[in-house]
């Protein structure tokens, strides 16, 4: 043998440096092969680097990357960084660097991280959002969605935080406080650039049912877009006959309306309320203008109001509804008004409850086998809910007053909305509607590192984007870029130079947009520039984009599962219409990386210890006497629970740390890391490079260790082809452990475990296959091994055949027979027939690979 543990230091580097030199994992078109595109959700790349939580998705695409080229794939596996965005901007200014260096800098941090962990990118494609070779073509899409109408300005309401000095998208805010910095944010109203996602609602809807991705995460997608079916209710004020559209699931609840409830932002309160009402209402809108969409919805326990004075006729009845004005109501969903129906909606009840407005129960209950099975209890419930004093949102029948105008009593609940939905449109009072919970996306954010608009403003309102010709549009270089205070200012107000300038092509003044994009926009095609990233015409080439789209295998975290997936998804489609693109949608088969967890040590009045500045008393861990909760979380380096890959890689060895990645647990579920499971994972590695050194090896045929080899070759191959890394990875060491029992070794076997080993730890396989062969080259496009079929049969066991307890012979067979094949066996064999004449058979206990009990009724 060599030496009992393998050289990770020496061998990795010497690898690593063969493959960067010689280009080994560059990609090009070629029809003569089928071709396999493999994505990671390329990073943002921090300040802080890398931390081991990021390397499972990454180490998992790698596997499949290398295993598709020894598949005989053209494999496209690229790498590149998602460099705009408040998070860079916010690091530059707590460093006191500008963006651009300190994302330079990161990038250059990752990228070391990334090769040295031995990942097979093409580096050549590497593209970088925040370069203007790479915004120039985000900026041209932004003129085709332009183009087609699906871009615009508009006042809207939006996330504003004032000490980050920017608007925010929905989920970069967290209980009225940002993510970035946990600052307060405020509703407010503003005049923002928006793309017309909702044009889209429903293709973005139907896509899902073709793709090749985890249910669960269809599902989000589905709830987030929010289709909805229902009806259009029009109800008219008295004072100016104006008209209020609500929506509402439930048409046949109308009858149970007792108010109606307007968004505080609703653009009709400026008209309807009474004027002795103005100034209450416009406190309460200043409060509510407070809060975030979360506290007004799920986190609102206490639904409050304020009425406005004014009333609406019901459209069906003679009844004055009076209009109110509610927190728990937005502006962004539905019509921005609802019908308050207390009767069956628990919201509506609530808010009832507090004003003392009034109850009109609309539905006689039913029970379903598992509600209230004491008829007692039943009773009760029907009597309240009849009587106006509980709220019913379950099944049942229409139950009203008599002398409507429309009868639907004793209808279920469908019967009834069709009639009300009929008699709605007849009487041109509203009708059949869908809406969607989906909103415009709104696009501009008041900062410094992001992509500028391609437009200029000029003083007659009117605006001209700019042309190809003109693109791309760069950032001036300020040397004050951060937040500004005020609505809307941002840092380029203070670039006047840039801002104001005399168009040549309209022959007059104009000024540019002060706005920049958001970080999304760069990741909303990316997968696009990889196809062809050095472009200089095109964003990409029609030929490149028809060989390599779509992308066949995507992998990322699930906290892109909603918003950066719907949005590319929303882009590709634009794109597809606008004949840019061959695909409908951009990515095939998606997989989403389960989180690494790690201990965290949380003060109980707030922030984070890190372990080494910890006592413990007893049981009990303190910081400066305070009292510390440990607690398993998502690694992070301001928990002080992340561990970089640098300090592992230099231990342990990169081979090591992909190994214990992927063999912690399944792929798509949460794991723990713990340090010390580390070394097995290395003692495995150090026992397969000793059984390739060792001095057992024969140069000869050797059945029972080609049977092994073949063996590993079938599991392994459907593994991972199921993603089922970690199983893999078992089958591996599984191997290791029954070969090293074998007296000898055969060359063969060996070799061909190296191919199987070689995209789960590539340094020390190509290393031990340089030995094994006496080549020079890599196998990295080595064929992956084919098992032979023969080799794969079971061993041989007896199956022990009894009838009610006895036996009554045995059966020779293959080992893993499963009990229909054992039954099978027995009902065609002759000397257990008169065993079994005449008996009714009642069951079959089976024990695999020993014996099946026949049970009679005699």
């Amino acid at each position: 043998m060599k030496q009992g543990k393998y050289p990770h230091r020496e061998i990795e580097r010497k690898w690593q440096r063969y493959w960067l030199e010689n280009k080994t994992f560059r990609s090009e078109v070629d029809y003569s092969k089928k071709k396999y595109y493999i994505l990671d959700m390329f990073p943002y790349p921090s300040g802080t680097g890398l931390h081991v939580g990021h390397v499972t998705g990454y180490t998992a695409t790698d596997v499949v990357a290398r295993y598709k080229r020894q598949k005989g794939f053209n494999v496209l596996h690229p790498m590149g960084w998602d460099s705009f965005g408040l998070q860079a901007e916010q690091y530059a200014i707590r460093t006191g660097t500008h963006p651009k260096e300190s994302t330079a800098t990161n990038i250059n941090t990752y990228r070391r991280q990334l090769q040295s962990l031995g990942f097979s990118y093409d580096w050549d494609r590497e593209i970088t959002t925040s370069d203007p070779s790479y915004y120039k073509w985000t900026q041209w899409i932004f003129t085709k969605l332009y183009e087609k109408g699906l871009a615009y300005e508009a006042d809207v309401l939006v996330n504003y935080c004032p000490q980050l000095g920017t608007v925010l998208a929905n989920e970069e805010v967290e209980e009225g406080k940002s993510v970035e910095g946990g600052y307060p944010v405020i509703r407010a109203p503003l005049k923002q650039w928006v793309l017309k996602i909702t044009s889209y609602a429903e293709r973005l809807l139907e896509g899902l049912e073709h793709l090749h991705w985890p249910e669960h995460l269809k599902t989000l997608q589905r709830n987030w877009i929010g289709k909805k079916s229902g009806a259009k209710v029009i109800f008219k004020t008295e004072e100016k006959e104006m008209a209020i559209s609500t929506f509402t699931t439930r048409p046949d609840t109308i009858f149970g309306v007792t108010f109606l409830v307007l968004s505080p932002e609703h653009p009709l309160i400026e008209q309807i309320v009474l004027p002795q009402y103005r100034e209450t209402i416009d406190r309460f809108k200043e409060e509510v203008a407070r809060k975030s969409d979360f506290e007004r919805t799920e986190g609102n326990r206490e639904k409050r109001g304020v009425w406005s004075g004014a009333y609406v006729r019901h459209p069906l009845e003679t009844r004055r509804i009076p209009i109110w004005i509610g927190d728990y109501v937005l502006m962004g969903y539905g019509t921005g008004a609802v019908m308050g129906v207390p009767g069956g909606d628990a919201r509506d009840f609530d808010f009832a409850k507090r004003y003392h407005l009034p109850i009109i129960p609309i539905c006689d209950p039913l029970f379903s086998g598992a509600q209230c099975k004491e008829r007692g209890e039943r009773e009760k419930i029907r009597s309240e809910v009849l009587r106006g004093e509980k709220c019913w949102e379950g099944e049942g029948r229409a139950w009203h007053r008599k002398g409507l105008p429309l009868d639907i009593n004793g209808l279920e609940i469908e019967q009834a909305k069709e009639k009300v939905i009929g008699w709605l449109e007849e009487h041109q009072c509203g009708g059949r509607f869908t809406t969607y919970k989906l909103r415009d996306w709104i696009f501009s954010r008041q900062r410094y590192w992001g992509e500028p608009f391609p437009i200029i403003h000029f003083e007659d309102g009117s605006q001209r984007l700019l042309d190809l010709d003109e693109l791309p549009l760069s950032l001036p270089d300020l040397s004050s870029y951060h937040p500004q205070q005020g609505l809307g200012r941002t840092p380029l107000h203070s670039a006047e130079e840039w801002v104001n300038l005399y168009d040549v092509k309209r022959g007059k003044r104009g000024k540019r947009e002060t706005n920049t994009m958001p970080q999304w926009a760069g990741s909303c095609w990316y997968y696009l520039r990889f196809c062809d990233p050095h472009n200089k015409e095109e964003g990409w080439s029609c030929s490149a984009e028809r060989y390599w789209m779509p992308v066949d295998l995507y992998v990322g975290g699930v906290e892109h599962a909603v918003l950066h997936l719907l949005y590319a998804r929303f882009w590709h489609k634009v794109l597809y219409d606008c004949g840019h693109v061959s695909t409908e949608e951009p990515f095939h088969t998606l997989r989403n990386q389960g989180l690494i967890l790690a201990q965290a040590y949380r003060l109980s009045s707030g922030g984070y210890v890190p372990l080494d500045q910890l006592s413990k008393q007893g049981k009990v861990w303190t910081y400066q006497g305070e009292e510390v909760v440990p607690s398993l979380e998502k690694m992070s380096k301001s928990k002080w629970n992340g561990v970089t890959p640098d300090e592992i890689v230099e231990q342990y060895g990169a081979d090591t740390l992909r190994i214990y990645e992927l063999f912690m647990g399944p792929f798509d579920k949460e794991k723990v890391w713990d340090s010390q499971s580390i070394h097995g994972c290395r003692r495995f590695l150090d026992r397969f490079y000793g059984l390739v050194y060792s001095n057992r090896v024969v140069d000869q045929p050797h059945l029972e260790g080609m049977k092994l080899a073949h063996h590993l070759i079938n599991g392994v191959e459907r593994d991972i082809e199921g993603m089922l890394l970690n199983t893999a990875i078992a089958k591996m060491m599984e191997f290791v452990n029954a070969f090293s029992r074998l007296e000898c070794y055969p060359k063969e076997g060996l070799k061909m475990a190296v191919q199987v080993l070689s995209p789960f730890a590539p340094h020390l396989a190509e290393e031990c296959w340089q030995f094994l062969t006496g080549g020079t080259t890599s196998l990295t496009y080595e064929p992956y091994p084919v098992a032979d079929r023969d080799l794969l049969i079971e061993e041989k066991v007896t199956y022990i055949i009894q009838v009610d307890g006895r036996c009554r012979g045995k059966w020779e067979s293959s080992k893993g027979r499963s009990q229909e094949e054992v039954w099978e066996f027995v009902q065609s064999s002759p000397l257990y027939a008169r065993h079994l004449e005449g008996k009714q058979i009642k069951r079959c206990i089976f024990v695999p690979n020993k014996l099946m009990n026949i049970v009679t009724s005699s």
